[in-house]
């Protein structure tokens, strides 16, 4: 294979960067927020912004298999499909992280937005969320990761995405099963969506609608664009300038932590600006330009001890569960999804059922007061 065709990781981060801006200005346009979906039907019986959360998870599940089925793409090549289910990983994870983003008022895509925003709050969050994930990627929360709930795992074979895992049960093919599931999931959860009519608006539609087309634009920055089948200098398949080395969409708590380690190690050259780096500093760019445009662009502070603690601890969660299960409401709430993988299932369900409970303590305690 000739060198020279190989494209190079700086365009894979400059296509990052700029898919990064696009979410970040839509993010903050449309005022998506995972935490907020949940907030809202708890609190107020809402379900326009859980409405658009479910039409980002049907469009890309609807887009990613479109680029499957095309041959452009190949999940398989990613983390979230593989014949091994950590369920407890994926459990307790995700419950650490619905807990934590519920403290720290947003997910780790709602904090890039709000840092953007003029939030300073969300620097602390960032600081705190880039700390806990680089030690549960490689420190002493790793070690706990690794040894206590690690091990416990279901081998399920080839993959566990649905098609995978499903194949031959119903006499079809992964492929064809691929379709039957991508319609069926993908379609349905889009007709949820569309099914209100105070959803039937253009800020909800379009915040749901492109971020799910994002997470599919994702895939095919990282898993074809990049790809390289035979790398000249390993011989080997290899994905560029990808963190995981291999296939990568929108994820934003452990590149929190890798952009933390570039900047500790920026004088080591072998370190580069990755395409999970490049999309989370993108979301950042983006954001601010939004709220720049739109007039909303204002400095924020934390004005009581107690409001710091609770973001932090919040944030220190975030880093811990995010980690652990592989994914955030982004990374495993809508590209992990969009693979039809079981544990981005069970994730998601951890994450919602954390925010809850966290939620429903603090009204609870609200009254009491």
């Amino acid at each position: 294979m000739d060198g020279s065709n190989i494209v190079s990781p700086t365009t894979i981060a400059w296509l990052g960067a700029g898919l990064g801006v696009a979410f970040g200005f839509v993010g903050q346009r449309s005022n998506f927020c995972t935490m907020g979906a949940v907030s809202d039907i708890v609190a107020m019986g809402s379900w326009t912004r859980m409405r658009m959360w479910l039409m980002a998870i049907g469009a890309a599940i609807l887009a990613t298999g479109a680029l499957q089925l095309a041959g452009l793409i190949d999940v398989s090549k990613s983390i979230y499909t593989s014949g091994r289910i950590l369920w407890v990983a994926n459990l307790v994870g995700g419950a650490l992280f619905g807990i934590g983003m519920t403290l720290a008022g947003g997910c780790g895509s709602k904090t890039l937005i709000r840092l953007g925003g003029g939030n300073l709050k969300s620097v602390v969050v960032f600081a705190f969320v880039a700390i806990a994930a680089y030690m549960t990627l490689k420190g002493l929360f790793g070690v706990w990761r690794v040894r206590w709930l690690e091990p416990w795992v279901w081998n399920v074979g080839a993959g566990q995405d649905l098609p995978t895992l499903l194949a031959g049960t119903f006499g079809l093919s992964a492929r064809t099963l691929l379709m039957v599931l991508v319609a069926l999931i993908g379609g349905g959860l889009v007709a949820f969506a569309l099914a209100d009519r105070d959803f039937r608006r253009p800020e909800p539609l379009l915040g749901g609608l492109l971020t799910g087309l994002f997470v599919a634009a994702g895939w095919y920055i990282s898993g074809h664009v990049g790809y390289l089948a035979e790398h000249p200098e390993t011989l080997q398949e290899a994905f560029v300038a990808t963190n995981s080395g291999r296939a990568e969409s929108l994820s934003f708590i452990a590149p929190y932590a890798y952009t933390l380690e570039l900047l500790m190690m920026w004088s080591d050259t072998s370190r580069i600006v990755t395409f999970g780096i490049a999309t989370a500093l993108g979301v950042v760019g983006g954001a601010a330009l939004g709220a720049l445009t739109s007039g909303s662009f204002r400095v924020e502070g934390f004005r009581q001890t107690e409001d710091l603690a609770r973001h932090i601890i919040g944030a220190i969660l975030m880093g811990m569960g995010g980690v652990t299960a592989m994914g955030c409401t982004i990374g495993q709430g809508v590209t992990g999804l969009s693979t039809l993988s079981i544990g981005a299932f069970l994730t998601f369900s951890a994450i919602i059922a954390g925010c809850v409970a966290t939620l429903k303590w603090e009204y609870a305690r609200a009254m009491r007061d």
